[in-house]
């Protein structure tokens, strides 16, 4: 069964003026219009495209990509307002409905908003909530230290910048493990650094342990080359010129160029540090 609001893999049935009828199982033939078959698809060919109703409700099929699919979460700007809800600009010709029961706050055109995307299931439309903490922290985090996720970042707090975390999990970026500004809306890689009792996860956006020295090790090295072998950041620099440089912690610098100069990279001097000869090459 073809599932409306992501993606499908569907077999062309059939060709016509106006375009490819797919077969889309239980739910029958499947209309891409012409402006969207790929070039050279044929009748028997697979391809993949997004379902979801158009203006009369039927199951309609693009190769287009929205910005998020059901089941994701996004930052999208409301293009309209009108007496059922606000209409949101998610890529595709019919924009997504946010109903007013789906709203935290008055939604008011142009401005953005971080949305859940569901399947209606009793209307069998796909629409969009605002309220999206019901969404979140309902299934159990199961992740290893300094494992990679995907992250969303929708609420700035006291402490720091509250994330969805694989579309999933409620997460937490502390305001002391960020190196570089942050967006509402941002989309970020990060690492898990401790999933706590309440499900709720601590996150950082740079890779922990040796693997995080090294990369950054490889920056320095890089920035290095790009300014003649010398920079004037020591380990006696301040942490707010070390961030806007390499986007770490001082303690993290420290333990790269610490590393650097034990592998006979770098010389440091009370002033700068210095590439030796034989890497500069």
């Amino acid at each position: 069964m073809s599932q409306i609001g992501k993606y499908n893999k569907l077999k062309i049935k059939k060709e016509v003026d106006f375009g490819m009828y797919l077969d889309g199982g239980e739910d029958g033939e499947i209309l891409l219009p012409r402006k969207y078959v790929p070039q050279g698809a044929k009748p028997g060919d697979e391809i993949e495209v997004f379902l979801y109703l158009d203006s009369e409700d039927r199951i309609i099929a693009t190769t287009m990509r929205p910005y998020a699919t059901v089941g994701e979460f996004a930052y999208l700007r409301v293009s309209a307002v009108n007496g059922i809800g606000a209409f949101l600009d998610w890529g595709l010709p019919k924009e997504l409905l946010v109903p007013f029961r789906g709203q935290r706050v008055k939604m008011k055109p142009d401005k953005r908003y971080i949305v859940y995307i569901y399947h209606d299931m009793e209307s069998g439309r796909i629409a969009a909530s605002a309220k999206i903490e019901k969404y979140l922290g309902n299934i159990k985090p199961e992740y290893k230290f300094n494992a990679q996720v995907k992250i969303l970042v929708y609420q700035k707090t006291d402490i720091g910048y509250k994330v969805i975390v694989d579309n999933l999990h409620r997460g937490m970026i502390y305001e002391n493990e960020l190196y570089s500004p942050v967006q509402i809306g941002e989309q970020l890689d990060g690492y898990v650094k401790r999933v706590r009792p309440d499900g709720k996860i601590d996150i950082t956006v740079r890779e922990q342990g040796y693997g995080s020295v090294g990369a950054l090790s490889e920056q320095i090295l890089a920035e290095l080359r790009r300014n003649r072998g010398e920079l004037a950041v020591t380990d006696a620099s301040s942490p707010e010129q070390i961030a806007a440089i390499f986007g770490c912690s001082k303690k993290s610098y420290k333990k790269a160029i610490g590393a650097l100069y034990k592998e006979h990279k770098i010389e440091i001097t009370p002033d700068k540090i210095k590439l030796r000869p034989r890497t500069e090459k």
